[in-house]
């Protein structure tokens, strides 16, 4: 299957498109967005020259779960999956922070640790941690959600300060953020992996507040394996884990990331093709069911507009 990079559709009622890092998201009569999750891939805020088979699906089918999985503890946005690669849900305004937990100091954080930061998003963060090391509890590192380029850290104060996120309004995001992310750890260790941290994105419609966007995905989630989580912690070697965040090694050991001047490495067939595998390998592991790559892939693009046209004449 080759990957879908690019989309240009025409929907019954479609008014606009915008085009993501990932996602293109059709507006339909400022009612419903049409949401396909393409092949793209990207790091470090870059999106890389390559798509990936087969990853929209993935995306696209962990988070449907994931939602369904979680709508007792928040309404979300999803109506429907008329695609394996396209979610049709309620079109809400977005709040313009992303709520990041992380129940473990990985990746990004664990940079900034290293590197002497001992406060993260205004929240304290204790001494002498060592990376992948778990917190006492889950913490809260908000970052503002940025058009284009990079997100930036801000803290609860901030956002509160600045107006971006009414207080009552940010007080219950924190609220769903903290039981999202317990949930989905109670999920994960029942398929014997750790949910190391994620974000959480939520918008409003008619006063009332929706979950939007993906969840628990790899490429807004980190996980490592429970099995020999301990003794790697212990040795202080690098845990297994799936998640994107193999992505952003695999450039950073090649001299990338995403600063200026810096070229993306080469995604020889080979390495397209194993990040395929683990995008799906997480998929297997995270939902506990076989990954089905889907059908009629000889002409996908035709494939989503056929089938998400037949599902919009029924709504």
């Amino acid at each position: 299957m080759k990957a879908v990079v690019k989309t240009n559709f025409q929907f019954p009622g479609q008014k606009s498109l915008y085009v993501g890092k990932v996602r293109d998201v059709y507006n339909i009569d400022d009612k419903m967005l049409a949401m396909v999750v393409s092949d793209r891939i990207s790091a470090f805020d870059v999106v890389l020259p390559k798509g990936i088979p087969y990853k929209g699906q993935v995306l696209n089918q962990i988070a449907a779960k994931f939602l369904d999985a979680t709508a007792d503890i928040v309404p979300n946005w999803k109506i429907a999956t008329p695609d394996p690669m396209v979610t049709v849900g309620l079109k809400c305004e977005g709040f313009r922070v992303e709520m990041i937990v992380r129940g473990y100091l990985a990746g990004s954080a664990w940079r900034e640790y290293r590197a002497g930061a001992r406060t993260l998003c205004g929240v304290p963060l204790p001494d002498g941690m060592v990376e992948n090391q778990k917190f006492p509890t889950p913490i809260l590192t908000p970052t503002t959600k940025a058009d284009e380029g990079h997100d930036e850290n801000i803290s609860r104060e901030e956002i509160i300060a600045k107006g971006i996120v009414a207080e009552e309004d940010y007080v219950q995001l924190e609220r769903y953020a903290l039981a999202l992310f317990q949930r989905g750890s109670e999920i994960a260790a029942s398929r014997g992996l750790i949910l190391v941290d994620t974000k959480y994105e939520f918008g409003k419609r008619d006063g009332k507040i929706y979950l939007i966007d993906e969840i628990h995905t790899p490429d807004s989630s980190r996980y490592f394996y429970a099995d020999g989580y301990e003794e790697r912690l212990a040795k202080g070697e690098h845990q297994r884990q799936l998640s994107k965040e193999f992505v952003r090694e695999w450039l950073m050991d090649n001299g990338f990331q995403g600063k200026e001047g810096q070229q993306v490495p080469t995604m020889t067939d080979e390495i397209v093709a194993n990040i395929a595998d683990r995008y799906i390998e997480l998929y297997e592991n995270i939902t506990g069911e076989k990954f089905h790559k889907a059908e009629d892939c000889t002409d996908v693009e035709a494939r989503i507009e056929r089938n998400v046209t037949e599902f919009l004449k029924t709504v």
